[in-house]
């Protein structure tokens, strides 16, 4: 089985991303609106979306997560395993070399 993992930035990368992003902003309100026309529109609301970004990361508890680990629960027990791939071949879901094969490898991991 698969778990997934949200991981979201900590209390310092997410202040200096949020100095930053103020810094864009004004920088895009005072100088690239006025010279660049659409592009400093656009330059601005990427700041300000940046700067929302890590302020929610900066002042809640919750925040927003910038990264998802897949990890596989590789928890199981041999004799679970074992277990498994024995119900497996009961039900005729593999064959017996098959069967044989598999246990040989999970015996052979121990």
């Amino acid at each position: 089985m698969r778990r997934r993992l949200s991981v979201k930035p900590g209390k310092a990368p997410s202040a200096m991303g949020f100095i930053v992003g103020l810094a864009f902003v004004f920088i895009g309100i005072v100088v690239v609106i006025p010279s660049a026309g659409v592009f400093g529109l656009l330059w601005t609301g990427v700041a300000a979306a940046i700067c929302v970004m890590h302020g929610i990361n900066l002042f809640s508890k919750k925040g927003i997560s910038t990264h998802e680990v897949i990890m596989d629960d590789t928890d199981r027990s041999a004799a679970q395993r074992l277990e498994e791939v024995h119900a497996l071949y009961q039900q005729g879901l593999i064959t017996q070399e098959e069967y044989e094969a598999k246990r040989k490898e999970l015996l052979d991991q121990l």
